[in-house]
């Protein structure tokens, strides 16, 4: 059975670092299945969701109430997410925000429109690691179905092993979700998921710009117009729609 390094556990939550490859739903496989084994408990209520091939911090909630509180923290944006991905092209621009609707394509591939009426909203920073290399720090202030795949192949950089984005092919797909900051019940919970798996994740270029890296909260990270603030706020992410109990 497939281990699944535990974060941070409390009576409320606990959060995970999902391995890369691991489903969400699957009835054998799946990341529930595997963690209501490991930690013998039968209440638990997913409160986002992360790609199958997307490795990093997850968050489920062990009671009812919890996953009320999370939910709502993440539908009004008060969890800070940030990714770390790898890309082998470099972004139009070194650093950002990708704003648009997605649209849906054929085969579950997704689009960046130049509308903005349920917007993606993603923030990034990009920073060379070696030549032909890219490392990109990502904080989507919204949480679409692949959208910060989409944001970055929008820039010309799609994810390393993204194949379905048209990434070069590689030994996993270069995305993790590195830290979650949640608010809850009067403090801020924050925890990092260190990368354990993928051959450019483990070189001594990446773990140096990791230790050298800035405190994520304490970057200066572009403005958002308080109209689109606003919007963001409103909108609606399907992603999110995940507090149901797994027995």
């Amino acid at each position: 059975m497939t281990y699944i390094p535990v974060l941070f556990d409390n009576n409320h939550m606990v959060v995970v670092n999902k391995p890369a490859g691991v489903p969400m739903h699957d009835s054998d496989r799946g990341i529930v299945s595997l963690l209501k084994s490991q930690l013998n408990t039968s209440d638990l209520f997913l409160c986002h969701r992360l790609d199958t091939e997307t490795s990093g911090c997850l968050c489920l909630a062990k009671t009812s109430s919890a996953a009320a509180i999370i939910g709502d923290a993440f539908a009004h944006r008060t969890v800070n997410k940030y990714y770390l991905a790898i890309t082998d092209a470099k972004p139009q621009k070194k650093q950002g925000t990708v704003i648009g609707d997605m649209k849906n394509r054929r085969r579950g591939q997704h689009i960046l429109t130049k509308t903005r009426e349920n917007p993606a909203v993603t923030q990034f920073f990009s920073y060379g690691l070696t030549p032909g290399i890219r490392a990109s720090l990502v904080k989507p202030l919204t949480g679409k179905t692949h959208q910060i795949r989409v944001a970055l192949k929008s820039l010309g950089a799609p994810i390393l092993g993204d194949t379905h984005y048209n990434g070069t092919s590689a030994d996993r797909m270069y995305l993790h979700a590195w830290r979650l900051s949640i608010p809850f019940e009067g403090e801020t919970i924050s925890i990092t998921a260190p990368t354990e798996s993928g051959l450019h994740f483990t070189t001594s270029a990446f773990e140096q710009w990791i230790a050298e890296l800035d405190e994520p909260d304490k970057l200066a990270w572009p403005a958002i117009a308080p109209s689109l603030l606003a919007k963001v706020c409103s909108s609606d992410d399907v992603s999110h729609h995940t507090s149901t109990k797994h027995n």
